[in-house]
C-alpha cells in the first residue's frame, strides 16, 4: 500500500539571512511555539544556504503533527535586489516623492527572472512590470540602458 502524504499542520514564513539562522528571535520563538526541533532547522538551514552568505532569503517550513519539518528557500526579495542594484543601504523614506537611485531597464529584466519562479506571472514583461512596481516604493528610479 502506497504511503500517504503528510499533511502540514502550519506554515511558517520567515526572512533570515543566509547560513546564519540561530535560536534567536525570530527564529526561536516562532519554531518553538509548534515544537520544533530548533537546532536541527538552523543547521540545515544554514547546510542549504551557505553559498548565499549575507542575503536574506525567505523560507517557508511545513511542521507536521509528529514535529518533524520541512522547508523551503525562495529567492531573496525584490526590494533587497533592488537596493542592491543600486548600491543602496536602505529604501527611500519618503516613496513617490523622493527618488533616491535609479537602475537600468536590463537590471530590472535580470531581476525578474531570477524572481520569476516566486512570481504570480510566467511572462516576463509582466514581471518586469511588478519589479518596477517594486522600484517606485522604494524611491528607486527605472531608466533606458
Amino acid at each position: 500500500m502506497a504511503k500517504k502524504k503528510k499533511k502540514p499542520v502550519t506554515m511558517i514564513k520567515l526572512q533570515i539571512p543566509a547560513g546564519s539562522a540561530n535560536p534567536a528571535p525570530p527564529v526561536g520563538p516562532a519554531l518553538g511555539q509548534h515544537g520544533v526541533n530548533i537546532m536541527q532547522f538552523c543547521k540545515s538551514f544554514n547546510e542549504a544556504t551557505k553559498q548565499k552568505e549575507g542575503i536574506i532569503l525567505p523560507v517557508v517550513i511545513s511542521v507536521y503533527e509528529d514535529k518533524s519539518f520541512d522547508f523551503i528557500v525562495k529567492s531573496p526579495p525584490v526590494s533587497f535586489l533592488l537596493k542592491r542594484a543600486a548600491n543602496l543601504a536602505k529604501a527611500s523614506q519618503q516613496a513617490g516623492k523622493e527618488i533616491i537611485a535609479e537602475v537600468s531597464k536590463s537590471a530590472v529584466e535580470e531581476i525578474a527572472k531570477e524572481k520569476m519562479p516566486d512570481l504570480n506571472t510566467k511572462d516576463l514583461g509582466q514581471a518586469m512590470r511588478i519589479v518596477e512596481g517594486t522600484a517606485r516604493s522604494c524611491g528607486i528610479k527605472v531608466v533606458e540602458g
